[in-house]
């Protein structure tokens, strides 16, 4: 029983003992990530830094090409517009020719007509003026005579056959001069119907010329239509490039504004990580390394080489988190070797209450012990009890815990790379 609770006091001893050794890794532990924390923020402001730079020149970038847009597109409006105006004046001053040319061209048909029209109105007055005044004095004389007819017809018939012969004569040479002057007359309205075939002639071709000014000026407006429909087009080109620049310079915004987030956040973590961290770990964040002089030189020879694989080329993007990944790797091995030395702990604990518990099992007497072997039952010179195996000290090669060497994965990696 003396040696029992020796061999227990040796391995509670011996548990001191590497509880102590554990504590004091932990310190070491704890220094090594407060070195790691400080360099880690040194890197995050680099970073901080480097994405500040990189904001800046993206900024002049976008102004820059901005201000090329607006004056590209100024200068293109500026040129449509003195295009657009140049097309304007030369079809105004044709306008302006056109009608002063048919001004100038109705004003000479007019007067040519007015003209035309006036002297045929004054000869036709004057010689129908001429025909009232022959005609009044024939037919006075006609009159005279036919009184004078009168008088002699009461006088004598044959006087009055004279003068109805002389009489007949006159009047065909009145009919005969009557239808010289339906002759002229004729021809005068042979002339007006002329003329006016003329007038309208005349006002057939300028009819087709205005109608070939209305076409040239259709045609024209409908170029004049097509430009402004292109400047139409540029233009909202021009505002849609605009809105997708915009655009894209918002979701550039939204990103950097989710770095700077992410960045935040791991500055937090990081200052919540420090806060747990010992005296020993914000002194020495890291460890040792465990490689020899050899060692080492391969490693670094196999870190300069190129890498063919694409892990350890996408392995290469990430040489600045080396020291995080050792923390990490570390905390994970120690994690390990915590969670065996529990699991180790809780085997020993479990036999050692095992032990007490058959201890006590011995010295007490009760239906329950009764039930079970007991080491106090004897029967024929033997106990029931089985034989216990020969009790082996805790400094012994057999129950000594089991010693793990630990290799950093970033070294294995190296080595296997």
């Amino acid at each position: 029983m003396v040696s029992e609770m020796q061999a227990v006091l040796e391995a509670i001893l011996v548990m001191m003992q590497q509880i102590g050794s554990l504590a004091k890794d932990l310190a070491e532990a704890e220094a090594q990530y407060a070195h790691a924390l400080r360099s880690h923020l040194h890197s995050i402001d680099q970073l901080l830094q480097l994405q500040l730079c990189r904001l800046g020149y993206l900024e002049e970038d976008y102004h820059t090409e901005l201000e090329a847009l607006q004056k590209e597109f100024d200068t293109e409006r500026k040129k449509i517009i003195e295009y657009h105006e140049q097309e304007i004046r030369y079809l105004q001053d044709v306008l302006l020719a056109m009608e002063q040319n048919f001004g100038e061209s109705e004003y000479e048909a007019k007067l040519d007509f007015q003209s035309t029209r006036d002297d045929v109105k004054n000869k036709n007055l004057e010689e129908k003026h001429y025909l009232r005044m022959q005609l009044e004095g024939k037919v006075e004389e006609l009159w005279k005579r036919f009184q004078q007819a009168l008088r002699n017809y009461t006088e004598a018939t044959e006087d009055r056959k004279i003068a109805f012969e002389v009489l007949k004569l006159k009047d065909e040479k009145s009919t005969k001069e009557i239808e010289r002057q339906m002759k002229k007359l004729q021809k005068m309205q042979d002339l007006i119907l002329s003329l006016k075939s003329k007038i309208a002639a005349h006002a057939r071709d300028c009819e087709e010329q205005n109608r070939r000014i209305r076409d040239e000026k259709e045609v024209v407006l409908k170029h004049l239509q097509k430009l402004k429909s292109e400047m139409n087009r540029a233009r909202a080109k021009a505002r849609s490039n605009l809105a997708k620049l915009t655009m894209e310079s918002c979701a550039t915004l939204k990103t950097l504004q989710h770095v700077v987030q992410k960045a935040e956040l791991i500055l937090r973590l990081a200052e919540m990580c420090r806060k747990q961290e010992s005296e020993e770990e914000k002194v020495l964040p890291f460890h040792a390394c465990s490689l020899g002089w050899e060692e080492q030189k391969t490693v670094d020879k196999v870190a300069l080489e190129k890498p063919a694989e694409p892990l350890a080329q996408m392995m290469d993007d990430y040489v600045g988190l080396e020291r995080f990944w050792q923390r990490y790797n570390k905390v994970r091995l120690e994690q390990l070797s915590l969670e065996r030395t529990k699991a180790a702990l809780a085997q020993d604990n479990q036999k050692l209450r095992h032990l007490l518990k058959q201890y006590l099992d011995g010295i007490s007497v009760n239906d329950e012990v009764l039930s079970q072997i007991n080491p106090l039952m004897i029967v024929n010179q033997h106990t029931v009890v089985p034989a216990l195996p020969h009790a082996v000290p805790v400094s012994d090669a057999r129950v000594k815990r089991p010693i793990y060497n630990i290799v950093e994965a970033a070294h294995e990696v190296k080595r296997i790379l």
